[in-house]
């Protein structure tokens, strides 16, 4: 007779614990910001994700509209203020 060897079976994954949740892109911080009532200035954008000017207008003049959003921007008292515009303005 021989002995049959067992072997150890890993635990079953516990599926209480829902997953965790994806955590914001810095780019959706971005339209997040752009979408408030009076939009965002540069320097909103910069501080909410870290990045330099640079690449916040490199965002906006590229990846936004690819998205098929329009940013359009005006001066106001604190400076140049960035939004998503609702229509293509002629």
């Amino acid at each position: 007779m021989t002995k049959k060897s067992r072997k150890a079976t890993a635990p079953a994954a516990d599926t209480s614990v829902p997953p965790a949740a994806k955590t914001p892109s810095k780019s959706g911080a971005i339209i997040a910001l752009l979408k408030r009532e009076g939009g965002a200035t540069l320097d909103d954008m910069m501080t909410a994700t870290g990045w330099q000017k640079h690449s916040v207008r490199g965002l906006m003049a590229g990846a936004l509209k690819r998205k098929g959003l329009v940013v359009a921007s005006e001066k106001t008292d604190q400076g140049r203020s960035y939004r998503i515009a609702d229509e293509v303005s002629q």
